[in-house]
């Protein structure tokens, strides 16, 4: 291979092509899955365009473009996932094939919770939002029966966790309104946690979670146009606030999902450890029982 032309790592371009992250490719290197031009790779081997690369004896495709020069519009893409739905038999199948054949989920919530999903077919750029999401200040909005006393907010804005762990809350506010029979929203901002810790913080109090939803993942925010089911690419200037690739001028089309479609808060976005009666300083969402109206775009390409 010529100095001035050393390519890129091998697992580099395998996950650049949307078939796994580069820890995945690393490994079907090591179990010789891999061939380039005939020959089983080695871990660390380079490739150029011109290689012909193999897994598991099926060709793979090379981006040729180079990746410094991707937008990452055409490769990330932020959700509404209804609770319960599978990303992998429910979202991802509907996605595109254009923009990729796997798709990796940055901090995905539990299957038995929703809200904002952001997903990539490029393995590298996952590995760095997935990074960088965990220094960001995600919103929630939970669903309990019943109600928390004094204690138990105050024990929620501890952040303690079971293992004990302890969250960096932000923000916890109460909805002004209240749920079905005697259910109660409850909307709070921490700096990188998982669905299943924020549903964990609210059931030491001895509290029944029946849902959480999260409504923001740093900049990135669930506005009400996009309905559960639906997905969109990012707009270029989210793309922008991440702080990626450069982005293209494009205007992001809602894709079409199923026909349903509800409403998600944003959620308290200023940092301040106060009251629980303090004021919201988000003004974008609604109520958690208000509905939006259903998006109507089609999907921007076909199977």
């Amino acid at each position: 291979m010529s100095p001035d032309l050393p390519g890129e790592r091998l697992q580099k371009v395998l996950a650049e092509a949307g078939l796994a992250s580069r820890r995945q490719a690393e490994q079907w290197i090591r179990e010789g899955r891999v061939a380039v031009n005939g020959t089983l790779a080695v871990l660390g081997q380079r490739v150029e365009p011109r290689d012909e690369i193999r897994v598991d004896g099926r060709p793979v495709r090379q981006l040729r473009r180079p990746p410094a020069r991707r937008q990452v519009p055409d490769s990330v893409w932020l959700c509404h996932r209804s609770p319960g739905d599978d990303l992998q038999q429910g979202l991802i199948p509907r996605l595109p094939r254009r923009a990729g054949r796997r798709f990796v989920a940055i901090s995905p919530m539990p299957r038995v919770d929703g809200g904002l999903e952001l997903l990539t077919s490029d393995g590298a750029l996952a590995a760095r939002l997935q990074r960088r999401v965990r220094d960001s200040i995600a919103q929630f909005s939970v669903r309990i029966r019943g109600d928390l006393n004094d204690a138990g907010r105050a024990a929620v804005l501890q952040g303690m966790l079971d293992d004990g762990s302890v969250l960096e809350i932000e923000s916890l506010e109460a909805s002004g309104e209240e749920g079905d029979a005697s259910n109660r929203w409850y909307h709070i901002g921490a700096r990188g946690p998982s669905g299943k810790a924020i549903r964990q913080l609210f059931e030491r109090q001895g509290v029944i979670v029946s849902r959480v939803m999260r409504t923001a993942l740093g900049e990135l925010q669930l506005t009400r146009d996009l309905g559960r089911g639906h997905f969109r690419l990012l707009l270029p200037e989210e793309a922008a606030r991440l702080d990626l690739q450069p982005a293209v001028a494009e205007t992001a089309a809602t894709v079409s999902g199923p026909a349903r479609s509800a409403a998600a808060r944003p959620g308290v976005a200023t940092r301040a450890r106060a009251p629980v009666a303090g004021s919201r300083a988000s003004a974008g969402g609604a109520g958690p029982r208000s509905r939006a109206r259903p998006t109507t775009g089609r999907r921007s390409s076909r199977r």
